[in-house]
């Protein structure tokens, strides 16, 4: 778990029961975004309480908590090509307040004690806000599929960590 930020942000471990909260952040998050999506691309952008109950144990999940309120969230998957960054979401009302880059941070330290060499994560093109903070956090886009979720066009974004000699 890390300190509190100068916002009053705190990134923890998430608990089961906030799967209902988790969920309402990604559904609040990408809603302006539905447009863009198809709708099953979308539906598997926010997934809904049940699915994130689900997937609970797939891998770690955190949330962000200012003013003892869950404000973001994201969750990785372990896997062979390395450590996958899925569903991660700020609320708006959260944005600009360093609160993804906090997130960022808890994730690589996360995949760096537990000797992880690479992180990925799959992205649309439309998420320009999203794309700039995964590059200054020194993710490149990656030739990698997938191309495709239900119609909605998607690339891979990838940062290695560590010493690619070791």
């Amino acid at each position: 778990m890390t300190g509190e930020s100068a916002s009053g942000v705190l990134i923890r471990s998430a608990f089961l029961d906030e799967a209902f909260a988790i969920a309402s952040i990604l559904r609040e998050a990408f809603i302006e975004f539905e447009a863009l999506y198809t709708p099953s691309a979308f539906a598997v952008t926010t997934p809904t309480f049940n699915e994130i109950q689900a997937r609970w144990n797939e891998g770690p999940v955190w949330v962000a908590v200012q003013n003892e309120q869950p404000v973001g969230t994201v969750a990785t998957v372990p896997k062979s090509a390395g450590l996958y960054v899925r569903s991660m979401a700020v609320l708006p009302v959260a944005r600009g307040q360093g609160v993804a880059g906090q997130l960022l941070r808890e994730v690589e330290s996360f995949a760096a004690t537990n000797n992880h060499k690479r992180l990925f994560l799959s992205t649309t093109p439309f998420l320009a806000g999203a794309i700039r903070l995964y590059e200054l956090f020194g993710f490149q886009r990656s030739d990698e599929g997938p191309h495709d979720l239900f119609g909605t066009s998607i690339f891979t974004m990838e940062k290695h960590l560590g010493n690619e000699n070791e």
